[in-house]
């Protein structure tokens, strides 16, 4: 028998908007559990004591795209935003701007940590590599094993002898098991029995006992499945299936319970996380135990604030999100009785494991070319769909040798040729050494610059910053803005000194000279463009994001000066060129910490601050009083990122600002926008705050599906 016992709240979910914001992930680590959210934020919790140990969040701009683990080995933790920079830190650590990072060649899907070994990182692509080889090369290439493929769940598990990493890719409704057997460097595949055309995986599970994986597979018909999967190598070179056999079939009250995500407690219990369809059409979230020996429900838990699904299982402790927090629920799970007299009863964690040592003949810097990966085993060169490469192709060694004597025009017909040749499983490697030796050439010879060579090598996305620190530098002393803009977009790692420095060059250059300048215009959007051809008569008294165009009453003189300051930049064409805009529009969406920008934009001119905040007001006054202004850009501007700059802005030149007199106006406009913004969210938290007292004292009712229920707020 299996049942739930006490129960806790650990901590609260990040909302979006109403609604709670799923995690991105939820790691274990002794008595404690790192939380990562979608978004910036990575927390450590003391799960007994239910209180947060630390907090750390990635810049603005940035975004954590994989969830954060513990290396066990070392102590610290590690995390991946923005697919490819890895960053590493320690609990003591307050600022992840300070702490290690690296940008890898290749997207990362998941970190997996074990036990007394480094952990492994799973690119989206297939390929695994542990933490300390990536380390000692962060821009080696990775193989592409999955191919066209989407990896919809992994885990890790520990071998005797090996870890083995598991994960399930999806590719047109047609399921495959990949085994990654790491010492061995040995990669297995198999194809997943194909389902009913009506039910489809949702959530898997697995666990390593006795050199055989096995899945458990949660379907959409409320059916879980077993799979068995050998670790052992078949001399056939067919493709396996795996086949299926019906665990249990999750039927609570006569209702099937469609599950979203399932947890494996052991070899005889499971639990599920999901919701019950029940006749009278009110869907109800539950979180239920199963026994998976005898078929049966041993345990249910009706989670009537809702749930995003999600669930773990750590220890004697479940983790499952409900309404806006994340509960922890303790178990107990007895030993059937049948599975005790067949003498099924053993542990699934394998004692005495070994430390593990592995060969990834990295690439080195000073053998880049002539270092060549090692040849794979044929049943794992099966897996893969590589094309020849041509032997009449330039080799990057050959063109390092080019770049430094030859004329400009020949050094760019042969990187543009190398590029344009079939990549070569060091491609991406080659390319930084290559950007290394233009640069270089650029800085010993004032006259070299071949700008469509640099343009071309940056948009191989396999640049950063931190590989080739000196092409912005070259870039800005060229004023190649286009260079520039493209390095803004691409690179995440920029520090805060290169993004003013590209800032300063933005103002300062002529729109003029920018016509015949190749621009990304993709971030304007809709916002820059000439006021007279869109008329606001009918805008006059829209509300958006707090601002109305109407002055506040209390505003007295002050007010009329604002009315007449709006009126007359309404009739006034945007301060900056639509090249220029595109160009600061790349600014204001970049990464930075504010802590280590300030003091950098205190190099601003005065001209240049003016120029610049006048073209934040006009950003704000489109994205304010337009209702119908369009922000679809790839690289959009928000709201937030337009007030953020102007605080920064006002923060490092408030002196100087407020001493000219010409700022006056642009002063009174900007402050009318501040008050507006203040007002709009003091609104806000006093809707909120009535909201959450009236739930207190008034629990609502389950009033069915279609209600409608005023509350009136005096």
């Amino acid at each position: 028998m299996a049942s739930f016992c006490e129960e806790f709240s650990l901590c609260s979910l990040a909302a979006a908007a109403a609604l709670p914001q799923a995690p991105l992930g939820l790691e274990p680590d002794a008595d404690r559990v790192l939380l990562t959210e979608r978004g910036r934020t990575v927390t450590l919790y003391q799960v007994s004591d239910q209180k947060p140990l630390g907090c750390w969040s990635v810049k603005q701009g940035q975004t954590i795209t994989c969830p954060a683990v513990c290396n066990s080995e070392t102590g610290e933790f590690v995390i991946v935003h923005d697919d490819k920079v890895l960053q590493i830190w320690k609990e003591d650590d307050t600022n992840l701007d300070k702490v290690f990072k690296a940008t890898l060649s290749a997207d990362v899907y998941r970190i997996h940590s074990l036990p007394h070994t480094e952990p492994l990182v799973l690119f989206k692509c297939g390929a695994v590599k542990s933490l300390d080889a990536l380390l000692a090369a962060p821009q080696q290439e990775i193989e592409n094993i999955v191919s066209d493929e989407v990896i919809r769940w992994s885990n890790a598990f520990m071998g005797v002898e090996q870890p083995i990493l598991t994960f399930i890719t999806e590719q047109n409704g047609n399921y495959f098991v990949y085994i990654h057997q790491c010492n061995k460097c040995v990669l297995q595949k198999f194809k997943l029995e194909p389902g009913s055309e009506s039910s489809t995986p949702l959530s898997f599970a697995g666990y390593l006992n006795n050199k055989i994986v096995t899945l458990f597979c949660l379907y959409s018909n409320g059916c879980v499945f077993k799979v068995l999967v050998p670790l052992s190598q078949s001399d056939s070179e067919e493709e396996q299936v795996l086949s299926k056999s019906l665990l249990v079939r999750l039927v609570i009250s006569g209702s099937i319970l469609k599950g979203t995500s399932i947890v494996i407690l052991d070899k005889d219990h499971i639990a599920v996380a999901g919701y019950l369809d029940v006749p009278d059409s009110n869907v109800k979230d539950y979180f239920s135990i199963w026994n998976i020996t005898f078929q049966t429900l041993q345990a249910s838990k009706e989670l009537p604030q809702g749930t995003t699904g999600q669930c773990w299982c750590y220890g004697d402790k479940l983790f499952v999100t409900h309404g806006k927090e994340i509960r922890v629920i303790l178990y107990k799970c007895e030993t059937s009785s049948l599975a005790a007299a067949v003498g099924k009863i053993k542990d699934m964690q394998t004692s005495g494991m070994k430390p593990i040592s592995v060969n990834w003949n990295a690439l080195q810097e000073d053998d880049v070319i002539g270092v060549q990966p090692e040849q794979p085993p044929p049943a794992k060169r099966q897996l893969r769909s590589r094309k020849s490469t041509q032997l009449e192709t330039l080799t990057a060694e050959q063109l390092l040798l080019i770049i430094k004597d030859s004329s400009e025009n020949i050094v760019e017909d042969k990187v543009m040729a190398f590029l344009s040749s079939t990549q070569t499983p060091e491609f991406q490697a080659s390319v930084g050494y290559i950007v290394s030796a233009l640069v270089n050439r650029c800085k010993a010879d004032s006259s070299f610059f071949p700008h469509e060579c640099l343009v071309q090598l940056v948009q191989t996305q396999g640049l950063s910053y931190s590989l080739c620190p000196d092409l912005m530098a070259v870039a800005l002393e060229k004023t190649d803005v286009h260079l520039l803009q493209l390095c803004l977009q691409q690179f995440p790692d920029i520090p805060e000194a290169v993004i003013c420095a590209c800032l300063r060059t933005f103002l300062s250059i002529g729109d003029d000279r920018l016509e015949a300048t190749n621009v990304n215009l993709d971030s304007l959007a809709c916002c820059v463009r000439n006021v007279h051809n869109n008329k606001l008569e009918k805008q006059s008294k829209v509300m958006q994001n707090g601002f109305s165009s109407e002055p506040l009453e209390e505003d007295g003189c002050e007010a009329q000066l604002t009315e007449k300051s709006c009126e007359t930049e309404k009739k006034e064409m945007c301060p900056v060129g639509p090249r220029k805009a595109a160009l600061l529009n790349t600014i204001l969406c970049s990464a930075y910490s504010e802590t280590f920008l300030l003091p950098h934009l205190k190099d601003l001119s005065a001209e240049q601050v003016i120029l610049f905040l006048q073209y934040l007001q006009y950003l704000y006054m489109k994205c304010s009083v337009e209702a119908t202004t369009d922000f679809s850009g790839i690289f959009s501007v928000t709201i937030n990122q337009i007030m953020d700059w102007i605080y920064l802005l006002l923060d490092a030149h408030f002196t100087v600002v407020v001493m000219l007199p010409e700022t006056r106006r642009l002063l009174s406009t900007l402050h009318t926008f501040v008050r507006a913004q203040a007002r709009f969210y003091s609104d806000l938290n006093k809707i909120e705050g009535s909201l959450k007292e009236l739930q207190r004292i008034h629990r609502p009712k389950d009033v069915g599906l279609y209600s409608i229920e005023v509350i009136k707020l005096i």
